[in-house]
């Protein structure tokens, strides 16, 4: 890519020398809006780990210079935890058509350049060139349009992620819980998933 920002991708076994730069930017990122998450690093090289163990695993990993300063994730939605694939067997789906796409980290100093699309065409990439899903799937978090957590004239991804073809799917949701910022204790949160077929 032009003005110094490079892009790799590394399938399963690939992410653990990236494991602790990805962690940490997972736990800097989530801590804003939509998610508020109050985590830590060492949640999140454990979730990770399904990545490390999946050989058809992506993760997008971006750079400047030798920095990482964005990453985004995929993977089999077969070789996710159970609780992922819940809502797609309770509508009848085949898990095993489905690749799922985790979430995708940025820092604010390198958005607004691009890399959003850069980060699904290389995961789209990687699940057509394996060969037999025939739908690509992620989940957002839901929030009420009038929480008042929300920052002054946030914009979403909703119109970003519909002129890339996904369509969001109500009643297809997980249920996660996570501590989020001025909580004591997890509460679980709807994350309703949004999907598009996979192009050949």
């Amino acid at each position: 890519m032009s003005d110094g920002i490079g892009l790799r991708r590394v399938t399963g076994q690939g992410l653990v020398p990236w494991l602790e730069a990805v962690a940490a930017l997972r736990t800097q990122v989530f801590r804003d809006w939509p998610y508020l998450y109050d985590g830590d690093a060492a949640y999140e090289r454990e979730y990770l780990q399904a990545y490390v163990r999946s050989a058809d695993s992506v993760v997008v990993l971006a750079f400047d210079g030798d920095q990482v300063i964005g990453a985004s994730t995929g993977l089999p939605l077969a070789d996710d935890s159970p609780e992922f694939q819940k809502p797609f067997l309770e509508a009848g789906r085949a898990v095993d058509e489905v690749f799922y796409f985790g979430e995708s980290v940025l820092l604010p100093a390198w958005r607004g350049r691009g890399l959003g699309h850069r980060f699904f065409d290389e995961r789209e990439a990687h699940a057509s060139a394996l060969g037999r899903f025939r739908l690509t799937a992620f989940c957002a978090v839901d929030r009420p349009a009038d929480d008042p957590r929300r920052p002054p004239g946030h914009r979403g991804n909703e119109d970003f992620w519909a002129k890339r073809g996904y369509q969001r799917q109500p009643g297809l949701t997980v249920h996660l819980a996570w501590r989020e910022l001025g909580e004591s204790t997890p509460s679980e949160k709807p994350l309703t998933f949004w999907t598009r077929p996979l192009a050949a």
